[in-house]
């Protein structure tokens, strides 16, 4: 195994096992039973915990530990769960199967996915937010204001919009590859990029740094993102641990549905190159966020 699967793996230990008890104790302190055992198929269904991983490796180029920066990548790790249950409902990808388990919609029932991503969402800014997580005031407000835009209107929420819209509006235009890639860095690139500028506002980074970082999470949102569909047009279920072939046969506007997989391999190529080089000046300390964009295109699962 290479060295950075081992590290994705410890920064998923770690995540999974906070998030545990954080559920635990939410438990004890009221949440419904139905709820709670939704919550714990959601969230605690293994995944790569990619995203937190990027939390980590972000803030330790500033010398943050990672117990320091457990919360802020638990609660974009929570964003990140919700958007999937609710991504899987009926009204939305219609999807049965997630990780390789039954989707929350599918082993409870819709309205209890809905408040299942309802109640994500709140507790992630319940993470970041709450005075005991972080001594700073202004550290806990830019967690707090970088995630909620991400996740929001202009972020990830209307990167599904638009995504939605694509497919179900009638007469809409066809996409043209900025169409895509705007979608595209909306729905899943935010949230990467969220990461890198979380790990950089923990490490109360100069302003060239939090760019750095940030020009990275955009190149690397965007490389995740065709690695993704990639693996839709050509992985299987097995492998991928969900249904795949879905974004042909819902006319999903997509690189590879405009271009075709060779070009699109080509654009992931540029992504992650534009990616690692934005990550120069931090010399051998980035090696693990270089050798995370050099993964998309190795891609499995």
């Amino acid at each position: 195994m290479s060295q950075f699967l081992t590290q994705l793996g410890d920064a998923a230990t770690a995540v999974e096992a906070f998030l545990a008890e954080c559920l635990a104790e939410q438990q004890a302190n009221g949440t419904p039973p139905r709820l709670a055992e939704a919550l714990r198929h959601a969230v605690l269904a293994g995944g790569k915990r990619f995203r937190p991983f990027l939390v980590f490796e972000s803030a330790k180029l500033f010398g943050v530990t990672r117990e320091a920066a457990l919360p802020a990548a638990a609660a974009l790790e929570c964003i990140h769960c919700y958007s999937l249950v609710h991504d899987d409902l009926p009204a939305m990808d219609n999807d049965e199967l997630r990780r390789g388990r039954p989707t929350v919609w599918k082993a409870y029932d819709e309205w209890t996915a809905i408040l299942v991503g309802d109640a994500l969402q709140a507790f992630a800014f319940e993470l970041i937010s709450e005075p005991g997580r972080h001594e700073d005031a202004e550290v806990r407000a830019g967690l707090t204001h970088t995630l909620a835009v991400a996740s929001g209107a202009i972020g990830m929420v209307g990167g599904q919009m638009l995504d939605l819209d694509a497919g179900r509006l009638p007469e809409q235009p066809a996409a043209t590859i900025a169409d895509i890639m705007r979608l595209q860095s909306m729905k899943t690139g935010c949230l990467i990029t969220a990461a890198c500028e979380m790990g950089a506002i923990l490490g109360r980074a100069t302003a060239s740094d939090k760019a750095a970082l940030k020009t990275y999470g955009e190149h690397l949102g965007s490389a995740f993102q065709i690695s993704d569909d990639l693996l839709d047009a050509e992985g299987t279920a097995a492998d991928v641990g969900k249904a795949t072939g879905k974004d042909a046969a819902a006319g999903k506007a997509t690189l590879i549905g405009l271009l075709g997989i060779p070009e699109a391999r080509e654009h992931l190529d540029r992504s992650i190159d534009a990616a690692t080089a934005a990550l120069h000046a931090f010399g051998t300390k980035a090696e693990p966020l270089i050798e995370a964009a050099r993964h998309m295109g190795r891609r499995g699962s």
